[in-house]
């Protein structure tokens, strides 16, 4: 609702800055429904009207991509994309305490540099009467911090931190300006990266937070900032995947835990599970060894075949999530987190109904993916099933619940879980169009792409 408010105020503005033809050019351009009739106020409110809320965000985004917006208005969109990743939490305490560790020269070394990362992210030029002067103005924020961190330092990174308003700042706009404030093209400086970072994460880690090196950029390291209790979830020692039928497991040594499939054409990857997650490449090449396939096409032809053929097939919404996935990634799914279809969670050498009360509810996941730095995304496709009885007729709520419950276990175990309702993917094309806006958005989410 917050979202459809600020939007609707901010679309309002293209009827002043349109003519007839060119408001019609800017629908196509931000993916607004057509309007035709009444005035350019009109054709907006009416246009705007037609957006569902499942299109807002990516009509923010394009708005944000296609049309010139001042800088307050500019954050107020990207807050409210923003807060939809659910940003790990940064206290006052951890802010202030970090700021005051920062020595101010570090950060402006290249000042140009600085300047225009500060832009990025906080409304610099704030005087309201620098409009009504033909010099430059002394009273912003702007002039300010040239003035005191630049040209004359007598600020400290905590005076700076302040004027900026960064203490006050959502948890995804300061975890992003930290990013920025270590990056390369800032610094310029691998040694001053990396002291930067290890100053900043004194005082992170005592949110369980801290900047990560998750890549390079032009040679450089670069940094996200994740949360550190993720780091610390279990190592994956038995991925047991892309098998719809409860497998025949035996131990060949308890003591080590080394497990045998007995009769089953589920499939175990038993390599070590690095920071990087279990990714495409990481998969080929165990299928391609474990295979003895000498060509690497052949190898990756045939494990899309061997886990498609997992799926199951009174599920066109799960065959289409798998398609889709590697259709949208396209050849930069080689270094993507594999789509893992079918993978145990749980196993029981006894039947519910032989455990009775103590039995084990969910044993089998849609879709993992296995990401970098133990974070772990479970992917469902919930068909009437989950939540019915009597095949569909009846609703079950008790089904429901199980569901719901079984959830919150695996959050607490340190997955993420996103579900879709079966009829929203059941169509090809209709599953490529929402999948389309959900792989970026969750990729980015976790630090897997920027």
């Amino acid at each position: 609702m917050a979202l459809r408010q600020l939007l609707g105020d901010i679309t309002a503005l293209l009827g002043d800055r349109n003519t007839h033809k060119t408001l019609t050019e800017s629908f196509t351009v931000l993916g607004m429904p057509p309007a035709d009739e009444g005035s350019k106020r009109e054709r907006v409110e009416h246009s705007f009207a037609q957006v569902p809320d499942s299109d807002l965000h990516r009509l923010a985004e394009r708005f944000l991509q296609t049309q010139s917006v001042d800088a307050l208005t500019r954050n107020q969109l990207q807050d409210a994309l923003w807060v939809e990743a659910t940003p790990p939490e940064i206290p006052m305490r951890a802010r202030r305490e970090l700021a005051r560790a920062i020595d101010p020269t570090v950060l402006v070394r290249h000042a140009a540099r600085f300047i225009a990362m500060l832009e990025r992210f906080w409304v610099l030029d704030d005087d309201p009467l620098a409009a009504w002067s033909f010099s430059p103005s002394t009273r912003s924020l702007r002039a300010r911090v040239e003035r005191h961190v630049i040209r004359n330092p007598d600020w400290s990174a905590e005076d700076l931190f302040e004027a900026l308003g960064a203490f006050e700042a959502g948890d995804a706009r300061f975890a992003r300006f930290l990013e920025a404030a270590v990056a390369a093209d800032v610094l310029l400086d691998e040694t001053a990266q990396r002291q930067l970072t290890d100053t900043m994460n004194e005082h992170l880690r005592t949110a369980a937070i801290e900047l990560r090196e998750t890549g390079t950029d032009g040679g450089y390291p670069r940094f996200a900032l994740v949360p550190t209790q993720l780091a610390h979830t279990r190592r994956p020692k038995n991925v047991i995947f892309a098998s719809p039928t409860k497998p025949d497991i035996r131990f060949r040594s308890a003591v080590d835990n080394d497990i045998e499939l007995v009769g089953s054409d589920a499939l175990v990857y038993d390599r070590t599970v690095t920071d990087d997650g279990i990714r495409w490449r990481d998969l080929q090449s165990w299928w391609q060894e474990t295979q003895q396939i000498a060509n690497d096409t052949e190898a990756k032809n045939t494990l899309y075949a061997r886990l498609r053929s997992s799926l199951p097939s009174n599920s066109p919404g799960q065959r289409n999530l798998f398609d889709c996935y590697h259709r949208i990634l396209k050849t930069e799914v080689y270094d993507m987190p594999a789509l893992l279809p079918e993978v145990w969670l749980h196993w029981d050498p006894k039947t519910v109904k032989e455990r009775g009360a103590q039995a084990l509810l969910r044993f089998r996941m849609d879709f993992l993916l296995l990401l970098p730095h133990g974070q772990r995304v479970v992917l469902e496709v919930d068909g009437s099933q989950h939540y019915t009885r009597d095949h569909g007729r009846t609703p079950d709520t008790s089904k429901y619940a199980e569901m719901m419950a079984g959830d919150r276990n695996l959050k607490l175990r340190g997955y993420e879980v996103y579900r879709f309702g079966h009829d929203e993917l059941r169509d090809e094309s209709a599953a490529h169009s929402v999948l389309e806006r959900f792989l970026p958005e969750l990729l980015r989410r976790y630090g897997v792409i920027n």
